[in-house]
């Protein structure tokens, strides 16, 4: 596996580096044969604390994340990798889970979205309203998956939303996290 040690305005010396590719070696080889790459990123939190961000390629549809801060960079890294090995633990149980369920799964359920307008009254109002400013834009690949994989990628890429092809149907859907924590899925009619 290809691990990268770097930092942002910080020092990454040889043994912050050694425990960083030991650490990550433990983790692959506690749940798949090998990974692709891994980048780890050092720098500076608020109070004088490090910070310490992994970016992991497991495979070619499954990146995974973890942050960590502390006083010290080895535990920030220590925090970090914990993130990534308990997604790894929940992914693979999911892998478990999803087969023994595919064994004995008899019917399918069917979803819908539902967008409720706004009334009139609020469209004819013109308010004028700032746009607001794009900071990145990146090109990603749209992932094809069942709703499920798409969940499961969701909890593993650690972010809000996911557009992806929908394996079943074909057609572009996208899952969320609501701020209840609940997930929210999106599909076009």
């Amino acid at each position: 596996m290809d691990i990268r040690v770097s930092g942002h305005q910080v020092e990454t010396g040889e043994a912050l580096q050694a425990h960083a590719s030991e650490r990550l070696t433990v983790i692959i080889e506690k749940y798949f044969n090998r990974a692709l790459s891994s980048h780890v990123t050092f720098g500076r939190a608020p109070a004088g604390a490090f910070r310490c961000d992994i970016i992991m390629h497991v495979m070619q549809n499954l990146v995974l994340k973890g942050t960590g801060a502390a006083q010290d960079a080895h535990v920030a890294l220590d925090q970090a990798a914990e993130k990534i090995d308990k997604q790894l633990r929940r992914y693979k149980r999911r892998l478990k889970d999803r087969s023994e369920q595919s064994a004995h799964a008899t019917a399918v359920e069917e979803a819908a979205y539902t967008i409720f307008e706004e009334a009139a009254a609020e469209e004819e109002r013109e308010v004028e309203v700032d746009a607001p400013v794009v900071i990145a834009e990146t090109r990603v690949d749209v992932p094809e998956a069942t709703v499920s994989d798409a969940v499961m990628m969701l909890d593993l890429r650690n972010t809000t939303a996911l557009l992806f092809k929908n394996a079943g149907t074909g057609r572009h859907n996208m899952v969320y996290r609501r701020g209840d924590g609940s997930i929210g899925w999106v599909e076009p009619h």
